[in-house]
């Protein structure tokens, strides 16, 4: 455990800030002038608006508020960043407790980090326990941070928590923080100390392993405000709402963002070929780095329509107003967010795939959240399953009692004992677990599965869910409880 004790100094020029009452005043009064501007003054209620059974609930009125700042170098090789979280806990606390993703071992090994320099409670400088949590012996700093309150916090008790900190983006990363000098572009995600509290439950300890997986878990946040700062010959795609941009005198550009309810936030800044449509009611941005080969903007976009509109008819409305798409010549994959997506310069035949996986996140993480590190299936099996029907995929459910495969439900630590634990862990809650999903829907009947699909993703919106979640949404269709018991979804 490294133990270092931190300084108070607040950079002399930041100006100040709107309080967080302030903040949610302005929106609530925006948002209603807008909607009552857009819609019939009757209610402020759009002709033909969907099915109230398949709109989610509205988010935690207490949950945290966060306001971040990304000050991004002239290279883009590195990042000054600060940030502000107002936290209401549930539960008594003694402590704070903030997560450092980037210094998780498959991140942390290809050079990014992230490194907090400065701590303040209360506007009161804090001690700081920085704890290895499973970072590798390479990374700067550990992916835990503890920071121990002068005095303990009753439930309902505001807290006050910033944190400056800095970046540094690995060149060529096939990971969510990277750098590419190639294709001048930098992108970086879940990139900020990440507040790890759970309501009901307390923090969110759990270690980082060396799997190719998140293993982050969040409480839905309002993003007040995110401001990325980059050098003004750049494009810059956020997270939330795009409010604007202004230039300043030493050839950068501050970009402004704001959003209702997330649990992350990415942002790419770079050389890249944007373009932005409407796709039935949601505004999607796509930008390509120069050096991507495979597709245009548009052919991406035209993908990301299509599959959008499959997953709506399945899951109901689109969670966001707005979708980031960033498509890097350094990535082979996909990484998802709320609200925005990381795409690699990937082949037109596992394109579609591939999008509609991704997509299907912004459900199963994004609206209805999980604890990715102790219970993965519950995003990626439910993204696959999305995937293999909306794109009308014949998928296979192979299963026997005697597989060598461990059971889906498994932890990201479980993995590790594996010879080859990433392929392992694809192969058992990707595959496995996307397919005994399609053979539960089958086996339940098409039209009884998709209503309990629709009540789990209702009642869990904006929530962080179990497996015992997972049970009661179904537990009046038993065809399914019998599958998911099969593949050690549910014990």
């Amino acid at each position: 455990m490294r133990q270092r004790r931190v300084g108070v100094a607040s950079p002399a020029d930041r100006r100040r800030r709107p309080s967080v009452a302030e903040t949610r005043r302005y929106r609530r009064l925006l948002a209603t002038a807008l909607c009552c501007l857009a819609l019939s003054a009757a209610g402020c209620t759009a002709p033909g608006s969907p099915d109230p059974e398949r709109i989610a609930s509205d988010p935690w009125a207490d949950r945290p508020v966060v306001e971040l700042r990304f000050e991004v170098a002239d290279d883009l090789t590195s990042v000054s960043a600060w940030q502000r979280i107002v936290f209401t806990p549930d539960l008594a606390t003694c402590d704070v407790v903030l997560r450092a993703w980037p210094n998780k071992p498959l991140t942390a090994e290809e050079g990014s980090s992230l490194v907090v320099s400065e701590v303040r409670v209360d506007g009161r400088p804090a001690d700081v326990d920085d704890v290895a949590a499973g970072a590798p012996e390479s990374a700067p700093a550990g992916t835990l941070i503890e920071v121990p309150l002068e005095q303990c916090a009753e439930p309902g008790q505001e807290i006050s928590v910033e944190t400056d900190f800095d970046l540094e983006l690995g060149e060529d990363v096939d990971e969510r923080i990277g750098t590419s000098s190639a294709a001048e572009v930098a992108w970086f995600a879940t990139a900020f100390p990440l507040l790890a509290w759970e309501r009901d439950r307390g923090w969110a300890r759990g270690p980082a392993v060396p799997v190719s997986g998140e293993m982050a878990v969040s409480e839905d946040f309002e993003l007040a405000s995110l401001e990325v700062v980059a050098p003004s010959r750049y494009d810059v795609l956020g997270t939330g709402s795009a409010m604007g941009a202004e230039k300043a005198r030493d050839g950068t550009t501050l970009h402004r963002f704001t959003a209702p309810a997330v649990r992350d936030v990415a942002v790419s800044v770079g050389n890249l070929d944007v373009v932005e449509r409407v796709v039935d009611g949601v505004r999607v941005h796509v930008g390509v780095d120069a050096a991507v080969a495979a597709a245009d903007p548009a052919t991406w976009l035209a993908s990301i329509a299509e599959s959008t509109r499959d997953l709506v008819e399945l899951l109901g409305p689109f969670p966001y107003d707005d979708l980031w798409v960033t498509v890097l010549s350094a990535q082979t994959s996909g990484i998802e967010f709320p609200g925005a997506i990381q795409f690699g310069d990937v082949d037109p035949e596992r394109r579609r795939g591939l999008i509609s996986h991704e997509l299907a996140h912004m459900w199963f993480y994004g609206l209805v959240g999980n604890d990715q590190g102790e219970h993965p299936w519950l995003d990626e099996s439910f993204a696959t399953f999305a995937q293999i029907v909306a794109d009308g995929e014949d998928e296979p459910y192979v299963h026997t009692p005697d597989s060598d495969l461990p059971p889906v439900g498994g932890s990201m630590s479980s993995w590790t004992d594996f010879r080859r634990p990433s392929s392992t862990y694809y192969d058992t809650v990707y595959t496995l677990g996307g397919a005994a999903l399609v053979e539960a829907r089958d086996r339940a009947g098409h039209q009884a599965f998709d209503a309990a699909l629709s009540r789990y993703v209702r009642e869990n919106a904006h929530s962080i869910a179990t497996p015992a979640d997972v049970r009661t949404a179904f537990e009046d269709l038993p065809d399914v409880l019998a599958v998911l018991r099969e593949v050690g979804a549910l014990t």
